[in-house]
Formats: structure tokens, C-alpha cells, sequence
């Protein structure tokens, strides 16, 4: 057995600090591992008691007749560091410690959890701060949870894994009300050794585990968690996540537009969407989502049939399912044909929601109904509404829908419209998700949308700057955008055409050189990286109006006292592109990811923007392109040809290989506006903004 094994399904628990009054804490445990039928050795640890209940006392670790498996730790903070030192002596292959003023509880805190670090010596740790462990599937309770009071949990094939240990209670006890089955639960609690990673990891090989529920207040290891994902998903387990702390408040400001565009939840978005991860985003999706995704249906479409007793819930779910990219297609003729067959009095069966009324309530007739459904190709799920009329006879509804399920590989699922718990546990326990509100149901479907993740691959291209050349130049600070432009190049994302020029003069002669045409006029500066909010840009001058224009953005930049003028930069105008913006954005905790968007000085109004954390996975710079909402425009809009969007894809990725090769000393860059032109002609980068470390 791993040691994570040994955690998991112990064949002894130590429980140091065992009292022998149940109505404490610390007298809780040992009474919850025998209400529950926990088969193995347990040795309570306290030496002012000979025995506890039945069971021998022991004084310490050490005289304890076998190495337990497991220590459980109810003693206070600075005692627990001496009983985890003393089962790391023993050989123990974990210690739950469940007590708080460790990492949380300011610098002495932290220092008394390096501790308890120490003293665990290589014997891992679960907490502290933790709420414990249940492990449901073998009935070893290893918690203090006044959760385990209940008489008992129905086994299924849910995980769930919290970083909050009173959050593991309230939906282990929610989940147990609603007829939802788990395998494992654990709270991770300050994760001084054991975190969500290590998990997430060793339920990728649980049996019993089809579900893996994540409950995330943040990660302190995203490598590890995205490792551990990787290899879960990689075995057919679905990872359904609830994160908490989604406000934008915190988000970082920057030189960049790119820093306010980016906030830290958008990043944590972005991080699960490139992992396969389905997002919970009401607390209660994280019971109702991975109940659905644990009957191993899949939802091929998007095509719902619903079947009511009563019209306004039938209106609440079509509603919902609307909003969430769902259709509700009348009965195609054969099925029509079928369902008007069945002469049930009142009802409305050539239309979507079907009605059956109250006089379809027949065992026979309902059995019927949802046969003729599930094998009409024109649905792919079939929704049932469970309304008031079941409450006096649930069976009328329950049995139907649960015989359905032998008869169709088609998901199943049932809305439960009266406050009727008992009619909820039951379906969920038979295998027919059920729901208490509409749009539970709606995001369960949406879910079971979600085709299962391909196994995640890193594919960030490697940096393509030619061998024998920095990466980068040498120093610290802003680059002029001309400088900035050609760090882009050198790593494969061309620039507009551009000269560079030291005077007025000068500027004149090069958009003349540039072919005559009106050209894009700007100040060259390190110092001054908001040009246009200075009167430093000026788009459509002619060749012979560009010595003034430069003279003019001079003397503004001068009064502005905004920094030193490296010169002028003459541009070609672009006028058949679509403007986007392309940049780099670091998370302090998830690191850095690729912001992409649509661009120019309205880039920050529009906000039309998507993220991938670095690196990137197959697929990832298409299908950042996909997310935008304004992403038609680059197919051909109203007549505008389609854009180079191969190249966009190309140009993405360029930048994510050099945001990797660049690293740390990268702190910000940005392309805004990047022009994808038609096919065929790429994209070309109009400005830029780089700004490094030393």
C-alpha cells in the first residue's frame, strides 16, 4: 500500500487525545468510526485514562502495541507538534491533525506550522486545520464532523475534496438529504503537507470514483494541480470545481492594458476551461453536476424533450434551457403520431413540452411516453417535470423514469417542482438525477455537455529567436515601441512597415519612402507608453504634412514634460485588418497566461477578451479565438472578406513561446493593435509594448 493508501484505508488509527465523553470534539471520533462500523484496530492515546469506552487507554504513541496506520490529532496546537513528532518516530504513515492556530493564525502561527512540518519528518500530513477525512466507500470515518451524526451515507461515486472543513460537512450532509452518493470526502485545511493536488492525484486511481468535486478557495501549487488534473481526466474521471473568491476587486493595475483586462478568477476560468474542468457556479451546482456526470451519460446535442403534469415549471425549465444554448423541437411526425396514439384525455402531445396532464399520471401510460421520446432521434435528453400531483403518489413518476433508464443510453433527468425531498433522494438514489430548482437541472445539462478533455499536453512551441542571440536585450525597463516591435519579430510575429526617424525632417522623407500614401505618425519614447492619451499619435497624414505633424506632437510631448523623444515612428496605414490585442498577463498565483482580445483604443471599453494560462495546450490558441464574442468578424462580416485567422493562431502561439523562453525577466508585453488582414496576408503588429527586468 502507498502511503496515501494507508491514509486513505487504514488498518489502525491512533486517536491521540481520545476523550470518553462524545459529547466533545475530542470524544467524537472514536464513537463515529464505531457507529459506522469501522472494522480495523483503534488505540485511543491519552494518558490520564486507562481505558475509553470498552477499548485499553494507551499513554503514548510509543506503547502502543503496532504502528498504527494513521494518527488522528485532537490535541491543541502546540501539544500536536509532539504527538506528530512522536507517530513520525513510530513510523506512522500519516498524521489528520484537526486543530487551528497554525498557518492561519498570524507569524507565530506560521512558525508553529514549519514546526509541525519538521516534526512530521517525511510522515505526511493532512491539515492542519482540517475537519478530517471520511472515507465512504469502506465506512472509516476519520473526522470530528458533527456530519457523521447521521445514521448513514449512501456510497456512490462522487469525491469530494475541500480546502474548507465546515464546507465538507455541509455537503456531505446535503448530499446525504438528497439521496447523492459519495466515495471520499477530505478537507485539506491549511495544507501544510497534503493538498488538493495530492488528492486529486490518488482518487485519479480510486475504483470507487468516477467524480471528483473540488471545492477551492486557491491553489498553492498550480503545476501540481495541473499535473494532478492531467493524470485524473487522462483516467475518465470528471473534475467539477466550485471556486470561491471570484470578485474583480483585487485585479492588478499595470502599464498594460492587459493588466486591467486580466483579473485573478478569469485566470483560475481560463486555467479550468484549458484542463476540461466544469465550473460550478452556484454552490449547489457542486452537488447537482457531478451527481449527473456520475451516471456516465453524455449529452450529445443540445435538444431537450420535456415532459410535464404542469405548464408553468414545464415554462421555468424551457426558460432556463434557453438562456443556456438549448432547444426544445416539437415531436417529429412518427413521434407525434405515437404519442397522440396513447388518447390521453386533455393532453397536449404534438408539441414541446409535452403535457400529459394529470390524467397521464398511469404508471402504463407515463412508461410510454418516455419510451416513444428516447428513441426518437430529434432529442437527445429527456427532462420530466415532477409536479405537486406526485406528493401523494410518488411512485406514479419515480418508477417510470427509473425503468426508462434500462431503455435508452439518452440522459434522463427529473425537476422537482414542490418541496418534496423525499421524492429527490429517491430518484437520485435510483440514478435519475433530480433537482429541487430549475436551474440546477439546466446546468446539469449543460454539463453533461461537456465532452470529456483530451488528455492535457503542453505544446508551447519552442522560442524561435535565432541561435547565438539574447532572447531579449541586455537591461531593465520599458523598450521604445520600435524596440519592442522588433523583440515581437525576432520571434516570428511580423510589424507593420516603419521607419524610424530622428527629425521632422527625416519623418517627412520616410513617408516617402513608404510610397506616398497617408501614413501613421508617432512620438518614439521609452518614457512614454500611453502615446495617444498625449497627443502622440496621428492616423491618415499626408507625406507632405508630416514635418509639422512631428513638430506639433513635439512640442505637446515637451509641455507634457512626459519623458525623452528617441524620434519620430512613420507607419504604413493598415486599413483591411481587424484590430486585436495580443499580451501577457501574471497571476501571482497561477503564473503567466496569454490575453487575447479585441484591440485598439477601445480594447478596455469592449472588454471582449479570453485567457489561457502558459503553457498552452493543443487546440488552445483556436479555440481562445472561438471564445470571443466578436470572433464572427473574423470570418467575414457583412461582406468583409475572412481574416487570416491561421495566422492569428500562428501569432499566438509565437507569443506564448516567447513569454516561456523570456520568463521571468518578461514583466509585461502587449500588441495592441495586432491587424489580422485578409487571408492569405497575416497579421502584422502596429504597436507595442515591452517592459523588462534587469
Amino acid at each position: 500500500m502507498t502511503t496515501l493508501d494507508r491514509l486513505f484505508s487504514p488498518r489502525s488509527i491512533a486517536v491521540i487525545g481520545a476523550s470518553a465523553d462524545a459529547t466533545k470534539l475530542t470524544g467524537r471520533p472514536i464513537a463515529y468510526l464505531e457507529k459506522h462500523g469501522y472494522a480495523g484496530a483503534i488505540y485511543p492515546v491519552n494518558p490520564r485514562a486507562e481505558t475509553i469506552g470498552s477499548r485499553r487507554c494507551y499513554p503514548d504513541v510509543a506503547a502502543l502495541p503496532e504502528v498504527p496506520d494513521v494518527g488522528l490529532v485532537l490535541l491543541g496546537a502546540e501539544r500536536a507538534v509532539a504527538a506528530v513528532e512522536q507517530l513520525a518516530r513510530a513510523g506512522a504513515a500519516a498524521a489528520v491533525v484537526l486543530a487551528s492556530g497554525f498557518g492561519e493564525a498570524g507569524e507565530d502561527g506560521r512558525r508553529r506550522q514549519q514546526a509541525l512540518r519538521e516534526a512530521a519528518d517525511g510522515m505526511r500530513l493532512l491539515g492542519p486545520n482540517t475537519i478530517g477525512l471520511v472515507n465512504v466507500s469502506e465506512r472509516i470515518m476519520l473526522s470530528a464532523s458533527g456530519a457523521m451524526e447521521l445514521d448513514g451515507f449512501v456510497p456512490g461515486s462522487v469525491a469530494l475534496v475541500s480546502q474548507s472543513g465546515g464546507i465538507l460537512g455541509a455537503l456531505l450532509s446535503r448530499g446525504a438529504a438528497r439521496g447523492i452518493g459519495f466515495s471520499k470526502l477530505v478537507a485539506t485545511g491549511n495544507e501544510a503537507d497534503l493538498d488538493i493536488a495530492d488528492m486529486i492525484e490518488h482518487l485519479a486511481d480510486d475504483d470507487a470514483t468516477a467524480v471528483i468535486a473540488l471545492y477551492i478557495e486557491g491553489l498553492r501549487h498550480p503545476d501540481r494541480f495541473r499535473a494532478a488534473a492531467a493524470k485524473a481526466t487522462g483516467r475518465g474521471k470528471r473534475l467539477v470545481v466550485y471556486k470561491v473568491g471570484r470578485s474583480e476587486t483585487g485585479a492588478r493595475s499595470a502599464v498594460s492594458h492587459t493588466g486591467a483586462l486580466a483579473g485573478s478568477d478569469r485566470m483560475y476560468d481560463a486555467l479550468f476551461r484549458q484542463l476540461g474542468i466544469v465550473r460550478a457556479n452556484a454552490f449547489s451546482d457542486l452537488l447537482d453536476i457531478p451527481a449527473a456526470l456520475a451516471t456516465g451519460r453524455r449529452l450529445d446535442g443540445a435538444r431537450l424533450a420535456v415532459v410535464t403534469t404542469t405548464g408553468g415549471a414545464a415554462t421555468l425549465i424551457a426558460d432556463n434551457a434557453g438562456l443556456a444554448g438549448f432547444t426544445l423541437p416539437d415531436p417529429d411526425p412518427p413521434t407525434a403520431e405515437g404519442l397522440t396514439a396513447l388518447a390521453i384525455p386533455d393532453a397536449t402531445l404534438d408539441r414541446n413540452p409535452v403535457d400529459v396532464t394529470l390524467a397521464g399520471l398511469r404508471p402504463e401510460l407515463f412508461t410510454r411516453v418516455l419510451a416513444l421520446l428516447s428513441k426518437s432521434p430529434r432529442y437527445d435528453a429527456i427532462v420530466t417535470i415532477v409536479g405537486s400531483s406526485a406528493l401523494g403518489q410518488p411512485d406514479l413518476v419515480a418508477k417510470p423514469l427509473i425503468a426508462a433508464l434500462d431503455t435508452t443510453e439518452k440522459p434522463i433527468l427529473a425537476y422537482v417542482s414542490p418541496e418534496a425531498p423525499h421524492i429527490v433522494a429517491a430518484l437520485n438514489r435510483a440514478g435519475v438525477p433530480a433537482f429541487a430548482n430549475p436551474e440546477g437541472c439546466v446546468a446539469a445539462l449543460a454539463a453533461l455537455r461537456i465532452a470529456p478533455p483530451a488528455p492535457y499536453m503542453e505544446t508551447t512551441a519552442a522560442a524561435a529567436s535565432p541561435a547565438g542571440e539574447p532572447a531579449a536585450p541586455p537591461g531593465g525597463g520599458a523598450l521604445n515601441e520600435a524596440d519592442s516591435k522588433a523583440l515581437f519579430a525576432r520571434f516570428g510575429i511580423p510589424a507593420v512597415a516603419e521607419i524610424v526617424a530622428t527629425k521632422p525632417e527625416d519623418a517627412a522623407a520616410a513617408a516617402q519612402r513608404l510610397g506616398g500614401a497617408p501614413v501613421v505618425v508617432k512620438v518614439l519614447s521609452r518614457d512614454i507608453l500611453h502615446k495617444s492619451e498625449l497627443g502622440g499619435v496621428a492616423v491618415g497624414v499626408a507625406p507632405e504634412a508630416v514635418a509639422d505633424c512631428c513638430r506639433a506632437m513635439a512640442a505637446r510631448v515637451s509641455d507634457c514634460a512626459a519623458g525623452t523623444l528617441d524620434g519620430f515612428l512613420v507607419q504604413e496605414r493598415i486599413t483591411d485588418g481587424v484590430e486585436m490585442i495580443l499580451g501577457l498577463s501574471r497571476d501571482p498565483q497561477l503564473g503567466p497566461a496569454v490575453l487575447l482580445g479585441f484591440g485598439g483604443v477601445t480594447a478596455e471599453l469592449l472588454k471582449d477578451t479570453t485567457l489561457r494560462p502558459l503553457p498552452l495546450a493543443p487546440g488552445d490558441a483556436a479555440a481562445m479565438i472561438a471564445e470571443l464574442t466578436l470572433s464572427p468578424l473574423l470570418k467575414g462580416y457583412r461582406g468583409r472578406p475572412a481574416a487570416d485567422v491561421a495566422a492569428l493562431v500562428a501569432a499566438i502561439e509565437a507569443f506564448a513561446a516567447m513569454v516561456m523562453r523570456l520568463g521571468d525577466r518578461l514583466r509585461e508585453a502587449e500588441i495592441n493593435p495586432l491587424f489580422v488582414r485578409p487571408a492569405g496576408h497575416g497579421v502584422a503588429a502596429a504597436d507595442g509594448l515591452v517592459v523588462l527586468s534587469d
